[in-house]
């Protein structure tokens, strides 16, 4: 499959002040909504973590505003609203989907797209979609590791109304609560991101009131202006094909590496991303769906370009991707996927970000910990179900150490407090600390992995889904590697990616991989590395 965006836009008659007036608007709006969502929201993994997105989109499906949330959910959104296109919405309807195959990326993001008609007539559409704690499947936390068809990893929906006409389609509500775990938990979720994409409507509804057709002009103003800023940017690269290539560590089904290759393409103000050589799709469940690996792709281009540069439609235009259907990054149904968002994911961020560090030494940092070390337990019964990505180690940069235990690439995601954690599950944190030596050595030291164990007070199932357990974060520029992370249960190494019932007692300990480091290891400041024994960074 391919995907290049290659549709003209002729600039809106619009004068700079009044742009910048509604592009802060428009941004606005989607903000809120993240705030009326994780405000909303019941279960932990959103209403703490922040595992959730929102954004605005116009009439023809283009994203107009996103609020900083989840990379790997806002790149695959407009494929969602596309979906619901093709269903000929009509004012006052909710879709649901969660689809890999027509428009989600896992079965756990549950995405909602309401359509915008303050007057009652389209005029855009509000999405948000959220990662759910369960949403049935073979499980708890519908992310088995050894599944091989997406029908073990939980319920498959297409775009469908959940509100039809401004009317609950109760049918809709209640086959989704009769397949899940945590139905209590699901329905309020569920009323969060409803709640968040009405607010949209009726912050519209007052631009409208207030602009009148100028807000229209500014659709298409904002999204020609981010275009024209990322293109520029793109033209300051030299042009040529950049190539990198990794592996990921075994499918769940079997251990053997699982290759990921790129070539980068940089010509003039486009950048064409091709994926040939990566491995054909697996049995287990790392396959990416397309939409992933463009967010993937979406998310090292904005890293490498202007921050400030508004995050919309117009930002992907110059952009082309390309994978082979049926292989790991444009898989076939009905492979299984749920590990593909959160592992394969990173993978194709590490990738394309070392293909690039030829064009852009100055910008890429060195391997960060690549992997959300995925961490589920839950009980059978449905009682509940806790779901934690765990952060790790950033790369050491061209120009300062890497962060010490954040989340890196692909998601950004809070941690759970322990307060909270131990207040909504039966569950106690027992250590939660940085790991010692963990970043890769150099002239700037990766960030520090971290170490989170946690006893299970309650007979469970624990649910590993991890990746560099076995192939390190590279440093860059003769810096060395990160450590490897490492899973543990009551002390005793597990694979990287495993389900295993445990009994009440058992400790679960993830230790997260560091970053790599950055440039030559004998050229760190004597200062800064008193500092790091200092500040416990390295052990002695």
């Amino acid at each position: 499959m391919s995907d290049g965006n290659t549709d003209a836009a002729t600039d809106a008659d619009i004068d700079p002040v009044s742009l910048e007036i509604l592009r802060n608007q428009l941004e606005s709006v989607a903000s809120e909504m993240g705030h009326v969502l994780i405000r909303g929201a019941y279960s932990p993994n959103i209403k703490e973590r922040q595992d959730c997105s929102t954004a605005l989109f116009d009439a023809e499906g283009r994203m107009l505003a996103q609020a900083e949330h989840i990379p790997v959910h806002l790149g695959a959104m407009p494929d969602a609203v596309g979906v619901v296109l093709e269903k000929d919405p009509k004012p006052g309807d909710v879709f649901v989907v969660n689809d890999p195959f027509a428009g989600g990326t896992h079965l756990p993001d549950v995405t909602l797209v309401s359509t915008i008609a303050p007057d009652d007539e389209i005029v855009g559409y509000a999405v948000s979609r959220a990662h759910h704690a369960d949403v049935g499947g073979s499980a708890p936390g519908s992310m088995p590791p050894g599944a091989r068809e997406i029908y073990e990893e939980g319920l498959r929906l297409p775009a469908v109304r959940l509100v039809d006409g401004g009317e609950p389609n109760e049918s809709v509500r209640d086959l989704i609560l009769a397949n899940v775990r945590t139905p209590d938990e699901r329905e309020a979720d569920l009323r969060a991101q409803r709640a968040a994409n009405a607010r949209a409507e009726e912050r519209v509804g007052e631009l409208l009131d207030e602009h009148g057709a100028t807000l229209f002009d500014a659709f298409d103003a904002v999204i020609d202006y981010s275009r024209d800023r990322i293109e520029a940017e793109v033209r300051e690269l030299p042009d040529g094909t950049y190539r990198a290539r990794d592996v990921l560590e075994g499918d769940g089904v079997t251990d053997a590496e699982i290759p990921v290759a790129v070539a980068v393409t940089v010509d003039g103000a486009a950048i064409d991303v091709d994926f040939a050589g990566t491995a054909d799709q697996v049995e287990g469940n790392l396959n990416a769906p397309f939409s992933v690996a463009k967010s993937a792709v979406y998310f090292v281009v904005r890293a490498i370009t202007d921050p400030e540069i508004p995050p919309n439609h117009g930002c992907y235009e110059p952009v082309s991707i390309s994978a082979t259907e049926g292989s790991l990054l444009d898989p076939r149904p009905p492979a299984a996927v749920v590990g593909g968002n959160v592992e394969t994911s990173q993978r194709v961020t590490d990738v394309t970000l070392e293909a690039l560090a030829a064009a852009v030494p100055d910008v890429v940092p060195a391997g960060g910990q690549g992997t959300m070390n995925n961490l589920i337990i839950g009980d059978r019964g449905g009682e509940f179900t806790y779901y934690e990505t765990i952060a790790g180690g950033f790369g050491g940069r061209p120009t300062k150490d890497g962060m010490d235990g954040v989340q890196v690439a692909m998601t950004n995601t809070l941690n759970t407090p322990v307060e909270a954690l131990e207040t909504a599950y039966p569950l106690r944190v027992e250590r939660y600390a940085l790991r010692p030596s963990s970043g890769g050595d150099g002239r700037h030291r990766g960030g520090l992995g971290i170490e989170r164990a946690v006893t299970v007070e309650t007979d469970a199932t624990v649910s590993l889904l991890t990746e560099r357990r076995r192939t390190a974060p590279r440093g860059l520029d003769g810096g060395g590697d990160g450590a490897l992370g490492e899973n543990l249960i009551d002390g005793d190494a597990v694979p990287a990616k495993a389900s295993v019932d445990v009994a009440a007692g058992t400790t679960v300990s993830i230790r997260t991989p560091g970053g790599g480091g950055h440039g030559d290891p004998a050229e760190r400041d004597p200062e800064a590395r008193e500092r790091d024994r200092r500040d416990g960074k390295v052990e002695d």
